[in-house]
């Protein structure tokens, strides 16, 4: 399991998190692209640190929202989303091709996320748009491979495995380690008293999870998840002190599922 992070979300003099101390714990970087959040700098300067710590880069689009940081859903056609998404993948992709850095994937931010998850109709143009981001050759020759996207394991991973099957695109299925789970696999609303966990409860659902490959819903209920990755924050020093120990959690004989 690989852990990730959103990263290079500050914006000109504005600072939104603490990327160089979560660069060092990570496995792969969710890098703004200017819709929510930062800029030409903070992103040349955020895959400088995922390169420096061979950190795998990922781009993470939004709506076209930067006063609301992305967090306000909008009603998109189709071809906006793709056209909106190819624009900021592209952005990125040709900042990280400038240090000879490549994209793997692309995780949605915010309201776009939220939106993939529960739309069938912006789901559907997001794959349709990753699966359609043309695969470049590097300066040396070789063919990138093309790039996956990253939604959130539930209870309909194998319907959406199945769309992207049929788009000839690859999957990242991630969980969370610090929010509480709805019996259906969707992340408990952040208005609802728990759905943060705090930090023995979420080491505890880490541990949980990569023992076993569940997790425990709000009502106590038991739900199996295909997981590839996990989503840890790295906003303030107490998100980087739960990334290490999570992190040392991993690494452990004992957590790793026999």
């Amino acid at each position: 399991m690989l852990l990730n992070c959103d990263l290079g979300e500050s914006f000109g003099s504005w600072t939104m998190g603490q990327d160089a101390k979560a660069m060092a714990h990570i496995d792969q970087a969710n890098i703004a692209c200017g819709f929510h959040a930062g800029d030409p700098v903070v992103m040349q300067r955020t895959l400088a640190l995922a390169k420096q710590h061979q950190v795998m880069v990922g781009a993470h689009p939004a709506y076209p929202d930067l006063v609301g940081f992305g967090r306000r859903s909008m009603h998109c056609s189709s071809q906006e989303i793709t056209a909106f998404m190819h624009y900021q993948i592209a952005a990125l992709e040709g900042m990280a091709a400038c240090q000879g850095l490549r994209l793997s994937y692309v995780k949605p931010h915010g309201a776009l996320y939220n939106d993939m998850m529960s739309k069938d109709s912006v789901r559907q143009a997001i794959m349709q748009a990753v699966s359609s981001y043309p695969v470049r050759a590097m300066d040396n020759g070789s063919a990138n491979s093309p790039l996956k996207l990253m939604l959130q394991a539930n209870a309909s991973a194998d319907e959406h495995l199945q769309q992207a099957q049929d788009m000839k695109l690859e999957l990242y299925f991630e969980a969370f380690a610090d929010r509480c789970y709805e019996d259906d696999g969707s992340l408990m609303a952040r208005s609802k008293t728990g759905a943060v966990l705090d930090h023995d409860a979420m080491l505890k659902q880490v541990q949980q999870l990569v023992q076993y490959g569940t997790i425990t819903s709000a009502s106590g209920s038991t739900l199996h998840l295909k997981v590839d990755s996990l989503c840890v924050h790295g906003d303030n020093d107490t998100g980087i002190a739960a990334i290490k120990s999570i992190r040392q959690l991993m690494e452990k004989p004992s957590a790793r599922k026999a």
